[in-house]
C-alpha cells in the first residue's frame, strides 16, 4: 500500500487546478455567432475526430459501440426522430395512429425514399428489420436489442422457434406498416423507432453470418436511407461518408464528412489549426482543454449534461466460456463480490466528487441512478447517495467479515483466504484511463487489495467483456443511453445482452416489468413511482458503481453552420449542415 499516496496527492493537485479553471471559466456560446456566418458554400468537406477506432461493425441491429454509432447516425434512419424535448416526431414515417386499446399502431411511410443503392424503401424493410431482431439465432449471433421486439405480439413463440409466423409487424401495403403488441404498450413509439435495414441486402444471409457479412462491414456495401453513404475506409485511421444525392429530405449541402482517428492528446492542436471541424461524441472536448478551446475565436463550444455515464461494473456472476446465449440459469456466482455489503463498501470508498473536481475540472456530476437526468423518471434524491465515506466503507467490510488478519494492510475474506479483486479497463478515453489507478488507491485505502490489469485496446476489451470475462471482478466502461424512453431494462434486466455485470435480481426484473405494464403504465406518475423504487433497489444491491456523468463538451469550427444539437447527440439533420468557406 506504499504507492497509494502518490495518486491521492496527484488527484489533490489536479483538483486545485480544476477549481482554479472553474473560477476563471468562460461560458460557451449560446447561439450562432453572427460574425461567423457567411453565404452557404455548395459542397465542401468537413472533418470530425474520434479518439478510438470503430470495431468495424456498421449494422444497426448488431453494433455495440458509440464509435460505430457515429457512422450509422449519418447512414441509417428510423421511422421516428426526436425533438429537443425528447418528443417523437415523424421521420421515415410521416404519420401514425393507435387503435382504441393501444395494442396496435399503424404508420404511414414516406414515399419516394431510396436506399443508397437506389432500391425503394418500403414497409417490407420495416417488417424484415423487426423480424430479424425477433428471430431465433439473433442473440446467439451477438444481437443485444431484443428490448425493441419483446413486447410484440407472438414474440416468445417466434423467437424460440415454436412458430414460423411473425405477427408483430405487418405490412398493409408498400407504405403502410402496423406494429401489433401482445398487450397495450406504453413503449410503442420507442419500440418503433429503431433504425431500419434493407431487406433486399440481407434477406438471403443467415442471421449467424450477418455480423461478418460485407454489407455490415465494407464501404459501399453498407446500405441505409440516410443523408450520407459510407464510401471509404482506411481501417483504424479514416472513415469517409459521401452525400446521398437522392436523399428524400433533399440533397445534402455537404459533399463529404470525414472521420479521422487520432490520439486524444493531439485533438486540441488539430482544432486550433483548423485541420478538423468538429469534436463531439462520444468523448468530446476534454474538460482540461475547455478554457483553451473557449479562447479559440474560430471555434464554437457547446456544453450540456451528458446522456450517459461512466461506471465501475462489479462482476456478480460469470458466464460459461463459449456460452453466447444470455441464460442466467447457467451463470456461476463470483463469490469475491457476492456480499452486498462489500459492494456498498466499494461505493462509499471512492471519492467520485474528487474525481469530477480533479480530472473533469468540475464539468460533470455524481449520479446514483442509471436513468438519465434529462428524463422525468430520474430520482436524484431518494436512492442512497453514497457520499464519500471511507470509514463507513471499513465498517461495512468489517461487518461482512473481511478483515486484515495477517497485518499486511489488506483484508482477507471471511474464511481467512487472500482476497484480491482485479480491475480491467480499455484504452481510448484518457480520463477513464487516468481514473483507474486513482480508484485503485481509494479502494486500497480501505484495505481492498486490487490487481490493476494492463488496459486493452477497445475492440479486444469489449470482446473479452462479452465472451471471455470469466475471471473478471471490476471493470470500467461508459454507457451512452437511449433517448427514447427512461426504461433501463435494456442495460440492467437480468436477460439483457448488455447485462455485463451478470446481475440477477428478481425484484429488479419485477419492477422493470411493472413500470411498463398496462394499464397503469399509461400514467406517467405511476411509472415515475415504480422507477423510483427500482432506483432505490439498484442503490441497495449496487451491481455497478456509477462513477460520474461527464458534461458533453462539443466544439465546431464556425465555418460549419446548420448545427442544431439535441439533448442526446450532436449529429442531428446533417443534411442541413454547410460550410461558409
Amino acid at each position: 500500500m506504499k504507492r497509494r499516496k502518490s495518486w491521492l496527492l496527484l488527484l489533490s493537485f489536479v483538483l486545485v487546478l480544476g477549481v482554479l479553471a472553474a473560477c476563471s471559466g468562460k461560458k460557451p456560446a449560446s447561439g450562432d455567432d453572427d460574425k461567423s456566418k457567411g453565404e452557404p458554400k455548395k459542397g465542401g468537406t468537413i472533418t470530425g475526430v474520434m479518439d478510438t477506432a470503430p470495431t468495424g461493425l456498421f449494422n444497426p441491429i448488431f453494433y455495440t459501440e458509440a464509435y460505430e454509432s457515429n457512422i450509422l447516425s449519418f447512414t441509417h434512419e428510423g421511422l421516428l426522430s426526436q425533438d429537443e424535448n425528447l418528443g417523437f416526431i415523424p421521420n421515415l414515417a410521416k404519420e401514425w395512429e393507435f387503435n382504441d386499446d393501444q395494442t396496435e399502431v399503424t404508420f404511414k411511410l414516406e414515399e419516394g425514399v431510396k436506399w443508397h443503392d437506389g432500391e425503394p424503401f418500403t414497409a417490407n424493410d420495416v417488417v424484415f428489420t423487426y423480424k430479424t431482431l425477433a428471430s431465433p439465432g439473433y442473440v446467439e449471433a451477438g444481437g443485444v436489442r431484443v428490448n425493441y421486439v419483446e413486447r410484440l405480439l407472438g414474440y416468445e413463440e417466434f423467437s424460440t422457434g415454436k412458430t414460423q409466423e411473425f405477427q408483430g409487424v405487418v405490412a398493409g401495403d408498400e407504405h403502410t406498416v402496423t406494429f401489433k403488441f401482445a398487450q397495450p404498450n406504453v413503449m410503442a413509439l420507442p419500440d418503433a423507432a429503431f433504425p431500419i435495414i434493407p431487406e433486399h441486402v440481407f434477406k438471403d444471409i443467415p442471421i449467424a453470418d450477418i455480423p461478418q457479412a460485407p454489407a455490415s462491414r465494407n464501404p459501399n456495401e453498407v446500405v441505409g436511407t440516410g443523408p450520407f453513404k459510407f464510401t471509404e475506409m482506411v481501417e483504424g485511421e479514416q472513415y469517409v461518408l459521401s452525400k446521398h444525392a437522392d436523399y428524400w429530405k433533399g440533397e445534402p449541402k455537404l459533399d463529404r464528412v470525414v472521420w479521422k482517428i487520432v490520439d486524444q492528446a493531439v485533438i486540441l492542436g488539430l482544432l486550433e489549426k483548423g485541420e478538423i471541424d468538429f469534436v463531439a461524441d462520444p468523448n468530446g472536448v476534454q474538460p482540461a482543454d475547455y478554457e483553451t478551446v473557449a479562447d479559440m475565436e474560430h471555434v464554437k463550444l457547446i456544453e450540456q449534461p451528458d446522456f450517459g455515464y461512466q461506471i465501475m461494473g462489479m462482476m456478480m456472476n460469470h458466464r460459461a466460456k463459449g456460452d453466447t446465449a444470455v441464460d442466467p440459469s447457467k451463470w456461476t456466482e463470483n463469490k469475491k463480490l457476492s456480499n452486498q455489503k462489500v459492494r456498498q463498501a466499494i461505493a462509499y470508498a471512492v471519492d467520485r466528487q474528487g474525481i469530477i473536481d480533479g480530472l473533469l475540472y468540475g464539468r460533470g456530476s455524481v449520479q446514483n441512478s442509471p436513468i438519465a437526468t434529462q428524463f422525468w423518471a430520474y430520482d436524484g434524491e431518494t436512492p442512497n447517495q453514497y457520499k464519500f465515506d471511507p470509514e463507513k466503507a471499513k465498517e461495512l467490510l468489517d461487518e461482512a467479515g473481511y478483515v486484515d488478519k495477517d497485518g499486511d494492510g489488506f483484508r482477507e475474506d471471511p474464511q481467512g483466504n487472500k482476497w484480491v479483486l482485479n480491475m480491467n479497463y480499455p484504452t481510448g478515453n484518457q480520463i477513464r484511463e487516468r481514473s483507474a489507478p486513482i480508484i485503485v488507491e481509494f479502494l486500497e485505502e480501505v484495505g481492498i487489495d486490487i490487481e490493476l490489469r494492463q488496459p486493452k485496446e477497445t475492440a479486444a476489451y469489449f470482446e473479452d467483456l462479452e465472451n471471455n470475462s470469466q475471471d473478471w471482478d471490476l471493470y470500467l466502461m461508459g454507457w451512452s443511453l437511449s433517448s427514447t424512453d427512461p426504461d433501463p431494462s435494456g442495460l440492467w434486466a437480468s436477460t439483457s445482452g448488455y447485462n455485463y455485470q451478470r446481475w440477477i435480481n428478481p425484484d429488479s426484473d419485477k419492477l422493470l416489468k411493472e413500470a411498463v405494464k398496462p394499464p397503469d403504465a399509461f400514467e406517467q406518475d405511476y411509472r415515475k413511482k415504480v422507477y423510483s423504487d427500482w432506483q432505490v433497489l439498484f442503490g441497495e444491491d449496487m451491481p455497478s458503481l456509477l462513477l460520474y456523468a461527464q458534461n458533453s463538451i462539443w466544439a465546431h469550427n464556425k465555418r460549419l453552420q446548420g448545427i442544431s444539437v439535441l439533448p442526446s447527440t450532436f449529429i442531428n439533420d446533417p443534411h442541413l449542415w454547410y460550410v461558409t468557406e
